[in-house]
């Protein structure tokens, strides 16, 4: 049996018609659902792309003691496993940060291919290119790794040449040249839809306003959203749909071949996703993190489609919660290959055959906070590829979800939250003041698994004990300009706020930048937003 993985990074799970949605076109993956097994439960773990990655190959829970880091010394991965007996085991990326900075996560594969291009990949590097930015500097999440997407960008002609269309390519040909191994893994890894959200005019048309003319949202910044208009709201989730829509037709592209070749009736594919991404709902834009990075459903509730060479599922909705980590002993099982003691994942087949109708009593989902770790241990690269923003000081919320309820556990001195996920799927009604038993037993239920799986005492403190101030005093000084819409954007030195404050698309033109207090800062309007630690905060977040 041959097996099939395929990543498509930040694919929200309502933008598929397979779960539910009508105004995207995702009409290849809505067919490929037809005869796969849809996962309805199916959450992340780790958070997010490398920390989802190493569950993923590892097959354990790494949010409790590691976060944004390298393959350690004496971890295992599902390469290592599927090579040792005897599947060709080959990968296919372009998500760059993979196999950068010694991450090795290509550990145990015995061929690779790196698709270059994406942002963050410094391929092309020609000074001369006279690259300009498509939106305002101070609503770009990162001007400079912005550049490098759009310099190795700069001479595309055709959608081939788009990352997504290169990766699929690239797979494509593996395929059809290797097909005949007895047995192999192939691992296609995409970070499309990601950021910067970049697709054909046509793809975007379909969603877009048609008489839009305002900044070209492709990498907005992360936290508060109230930096963009409504209509850049609107435009940047038309960037997104489109690039969802450009991701299904290239997925189709290689499933199309998959069929020519007749691999359907002897490959299990997988196709997945690793997390979602937020565009204004609970008043939030992209991935914050922090005080403001709170694992709502549309983060955490993520797709997952499994086509078994056998029909197994075929069409069927399986209930019951999966994550991640459930994946890898998933396969060794179907290859009866025996599963190391090591790993923590669960096989979800049982869910599959009906044979049981749960795996985990909950899903845990959480972003490991840099002080937790050792002193070898920082955000820094996670930054670079948007894997973290936030004081570095701060542990974030973390989320428990069970057939019922998401539980989302904040750290002592900030506010939990509560919802009931079948009569408010969109988490409007934040219920933790009305069922204190059903908080009771999830907040033990998190912290037993934290526990359990090789927490800390530093990781487990700040659901214990109170956290500390992480924010501006109220008495300092902040730098600040007006923006388009009248409100003040303010920084904690002069010279972020004067590089912010020009004005791209009328070169030369500086808004006036003035020193003011914090205090004055929130009188004027609690919503005035404040740049901090890579993201926008409202002066109201911070008082």
């Amino acid at each position: 049996m041959n097996i099939i993985f395929i990543m498509n990074d930040s694919f929200r799970r309502d933008h598929l018609g397979c779960y539910g949605n009508s105004w995207i076109r995702t009409p290849n993956l809505d067919r490929f659902a037809q005869h796969a097994a849809v996962f309805d439960q199916f959450y992340i773990a780790s958070y997010p792309t490398i920390p989802n990655r190493w569950d993923l190959c590892t097959g354990r829970f790494g949010f409790p003691f590691r976060g944004w880091q390298p393959l350690g010394l004496d971890d295992v991965t599902w390469g290592q496993l599927l090579s040792e007996h005897g599947m060709h085991t080959q990968m296919i990326w372009d998500t760059p940060m993979l196999a950068m900075h010694n991450y090795n996560y290509t550990r145990g594969f015995n061929g690779i291919t790196f698709v270059r291009g994406q942002k963050g990949d410094h391929w092309i590097t020609d000074p001369s290119l006279p690259i300009r930015m498509p939106a305002q500097p101070h609503k770009i999440r990162d001007t400079a790794s912005l550049a490098t997407y759009l310099r190795n960008h700069f001479n595309r002609k055709y959608e081939r040449e788009f990352c997504v269309g290169r990766t699929i390519s690239e797979a494509t040909d593996w395929l059809e040249t290797n097909y005949r191994h007895d047995s192999f893994f192939l691992c296609i890894d995409m970070w499309d839809p990601h950021e910067p959200f970049d697709c054909p005019q046509y793809d975007y048309q379909l969603y877009a306003e048609p008489d839009y003319d305002g900044d070209k949202m492709i990498y907005p910044e992360y936290g508060r959203h109230t930096y963009m208009t409504e209509d850049e709201v609107k435009h940047t989730r038309a960037l997104y749909a489109g690039e969802c829509t450009l991701v299904d037709r290239w997925v189709g592209h290689f499933l199309d071949t998959v069929e020519k070749l007749g691999l359907f009736k002897n490959t299990l594919i997988i196709w997945t996703t690793d997390h979602g991404h937020l565009f204004a709902e609970h008043d939030l834009q992209g991935k914050p993190g922090a005080e403001l990075g709170t694992l709502y459903e549309i983060t955490t509730r993520i797709p997952l489609l499994i086509h078994h060479p056998k029909g197994l599922g075929a069409g069927k909705r399986i209930e019951g919660i999966v994550q991640p980590p459930d994946i890898l002993p998933s396969l060794l099982e179907l290859l009866e290959i025996p599963v190391p003691s090591h790993i923590q994942g669960k096989s979800f087949w049982p869910l599959v055959t009906g044979e049981k109708n749960k795996i985990h009593d909950y899903a845990f989902s959480s972003r490991f906070p840099p002080t937790a770790g050792d002193a070898s241990y920082s955000p820094v690269e996670g930054a670079l590829f948007d894997g973290w923003v936030g004081s570095g000081r701060t542990v974030e919320p973390s989320t428990v979800t069970d057939d019922e309820w998401a539980f989302i556990c904040a750290p002592e001195g900030l506010c939990s939250e509560l919802y009931n996920l079948r009569q408010d799927p969109q988490q409007k009604r934040n219920l933790i003041n009305q069922y204190p038993e059903v908080t009771k037993s999830m907040h033990k239920a998190w912290s037993e698994f934290l526990q359990e799986h090789g927490a800390s005492d530093e990781r487990l403190r700040p659901f214990v004990e109170p956290i500390g101030e992480v924010h501006t005093p109220a008495g300092g000084k902040l730098y600040a300009f007006r923006d388009d819409l009248g409100q003040w954007i303010a920084f904690p030195t002069e010279s972020e706020a004067r590089m912010y404050a020009y004005r791209d698309d009328a070169p030369g033109s500086k808004r006036r930048v003035e020193k003011m207090t914090f205090g004055a800062l929130l009188d004027d309007n609690p919503k005035n937003l404040i740049h901090l630690y890579g993201q926008y905060y409202w002066a109201q977040d911070l008082a």
